[in-house]
């Protein structure tokens, strides 16, 4: 098997890719819906304080004006919630990558190293 990998990718201007590629790209995905989950924080915010504003813009009801004030408080509370899980979640990520990003490097250095100790002792 390693061995057809060699020929496919001998003719790519590419290295093959590392064992742990599946991965690296859950990772990927998982940055991007953290990014998305943020950006639907922020715009669930922005509603919220705009519809809180508009409630208290109404002059005919009064009676319901509490009702715009929680709305922006539930906007601020939205909002840090966002931000919060955002960079909790990126940390991990972060810690995640690097756990699999030094494995992979770690696991070249090692063929690499072994590789040439093989073609010193073949010269030898």
């Amino acid at each position: 098997m390693k061995n057809e990998a060699k020929k496919l990718f001998r003719f790519l201007r590419t290295k093959p890719v590392p064992a742990n590629t599946n991965e690296i790209l859950a990772l990927e995905r998982t940055k991007l819906a953290n990014e998305r989950t943020l950006l639907s924080y922020i715009r669930s915010s922005l509603y919220l304080l705009l519809g809180g504003i508009g409630i208290l813009q109404l002059k005919d009801f009064e009676s319901i004006q509490w009702l715009g004030y929680v709305a922006l408080a539930v906007c601020i509370i939205f909002l840090a919630v966002g931000v919060f899980r955002y960079v909790l979640l990126s940390r991990r990520l972060y810690k995640w990558n690097r756990i699999l990003f030094v494995d992979t490097i770690s696991e070249n250095v090692e063929k690499q190293s072994s590789g040439k100790e093989k073609l010193q002792k073949e010269e030898v």
